[in-house]
Order: C-alpha cells, then sequence, then structure tokens
C-alpha cells in the first residue's frame, strides 16, 4: 500500500480547557483531493493551523513520507513541502501579479553586492506556470488586484506549486466566488491533482467537492465522522453528517416540519 504524503494521526489540539480538535485522523496521498468538509464551527481553521506549523498539537502525531516531524513553524512546513493558501491569499493588490507571484523571491543577474532582478526571467515563468493553471494574463505586469478572484486563487497555487508544493491546503478557495470562478479554481485544483500533488482541500460546500475530491472527511466539534471515497457516499449524505442531520430532523420536528 501506498505511503501517504502526509499524515495526522489522533491530532489534539487543546487551547487551555477548550478542546478545539479531540483526536481527528487525516491523510491525503500523492494525486489525490481529499477534501475536508465542516461547517462553521467544526474546528476546520485550528486544524489548517495545526497541520501547517502555526500550532503545535497537543496530542497525536504528524508524518510526512511516513517519518514522523514536529513543525516549530510555518517555514517548517513549508521546507516539508507543505503549502496552505488562505482565504485572504497574502497578496498586495496594487503589486504586480509578477512581484506577488515571487514575493521576494525573484531570479537575480550580477554577482556581488552588484545584483538586480532579473524581470526577463521573472515575467516568463510568471507567464509559463499561469497558463499551466489555465490563466492566460494580458501581460505579467499588470497590477493583482486587475484580475478576478479566481484568477488571483490560481496565481496563489500556481506560486505554491512552483516553489516545491508536495502538499496542497486549500483553505474555503470557492467560499466569495461567483459561478465561473468557481469551475475555474476547481478546474485548477483539478490540474494540480493531475502533476501528482497531495491537495487537501478545506470546504463547507458539498457540491464544490464532489466536484473534485477523491476522498471526503466529515469534520464536526472538533472530531471526524468517518471518511468516504468518491461513489460511496451521496451529497445528502456528506451534507447531513456536516450539519447534524440528527440535530436539523429534531429542528424540524420541533417547528412543524418548517425547515
Amino acid at each position: 500500500m501506498a505511503t501517504p504524503l502526509m499524515e495526522m494521526d489522533n491530532i489534539k489540539k487543546n487551547f487551555g480547557p477548550v478542546i478545539a480538535l479531540g483526536g481527528v485522523s487525516f491523510d491525503v496521498f500523492a494525486g489525490e483531493c481529499h477534501c475536508l468538509l465542516g461547517d462553521n464551527g467544526a474546528g476546520k481553521s485550528t486544524f489548517i493551523k495545526t497541520m501547517s506549523g502555526v500550532h503545535k498539537p497537543t496530542g497525536g502525531v504528524i508524518r510526512v513520507n511516513g517519518k514522523e516531524v514536529s513543525f516549530a513553524t510555518p517555514r517548517d512546513a513549508m521546507t516539508a513541502g507543505i503549502a496552505t493558501v488562505y482565504q485572504d491569499l497574502a497578496m498586495i493588490p496594487l503589486m504586480s501579479v509578477t512581484r506577488n507571484f515571487w514575493m521576494g523571491r525573484e531570479p537575480r543577474k550580477g554577482f556581488g553586492p552588484f545584483k538586480w532582478i532579473d524581470f526577463k526571467t521573472a515575467h516568463r515563468i510568471t507567464f509559463e506556470e499561469m497558463a499551466r493553471m489555465g490563466i492566460n494574463l494580458r501581460e505579467a505586469d499588470q497590477a493583482v488586484g486587475t484580475l478576478s478572484g479566481g484568477e488571483r486563487q490560481s496565481v496563489a497555487i500556481a506560486r505554491a506549486v512552483h516553489f516545491g508544493a508536495k502538499v496542497l491546503i486549500l483553505d474555503e478557495p470557492t467560499s466569495a466566488l461567483g459561478v465561473r470562478q468557481t469551475s475555474n479554481v476547481l478546474a485548477t485544483i483539478d490540474r494540480v491533482r493531475k502533476a501528482g500533488i497531495g491537495v487537501v482541500f478545506i470546504t463547507h460546500n458539498v457540491r464544490h467537492a464532489m466536484a473534485v475530491g477523491d476522498r471526503f472527511t466529515v469534520l464536526n466539534r472538533g472530531q471526524t465522522h468517518g471518511t468516504a471515497k468518491r461513489g460511496d457516499i451521496k451529497p445528502e449524505e456528506l451534507q447531513d453528517l456536516m450539519a447534524g442531520g440528527q440535530e436539523l430532523a429534531e429542528l424540524e420536528g420541533s417547528l412543524g416540519g418548517t425547515i
């Protein structure tokens, strides 16, 4: 059996007396999109931050390529090939697509103290990487703020892939997008998965998850409610697990079936 690119084994995270994660297990394989679904307050944000090195787990084990690891900082996670694209994207709207893509890691020419940014190479690589994600830029030095929300998501994803991501964690990438932009982002996720990168797709939208997911894990109140493969579970069943189907049924009964 193949070894997961990343494995979270019985992860616990407490903030004082508050239990944010109560023993969550989750893994992702190369070329797979594993969707983590949960409603607001389910523990998704804590899980992401624990997975990406922002928080240290209170208990449990994190493994990368089968080896136990401990991330002291997000930089440790990035060095191990774990990249996270957050909802805010960490982009500067008035800066060019190229500068946002490289973020201080631009290729340089010259020698010693006499070095300058090689914009020709930087623009070329930016164009190529964006084209791989299905985005054709007008020009690489256009302000990133002129791009649509979906295109900005693709810039952030392309940036992470270019700089060596083996596991890509996407935090609600479609939450604030329209139909067309959402379609573009889902297509980008599919391209990344087919390139052999493991994708962790965090979302509360069952339809978006079903469009690209290979496996689905539901998180509810800091606990996982099982994992299902594509074809083994219906969207309605996922929605019930995510939102608490029994609780909704009881509420509907108490309100006389008005939900």
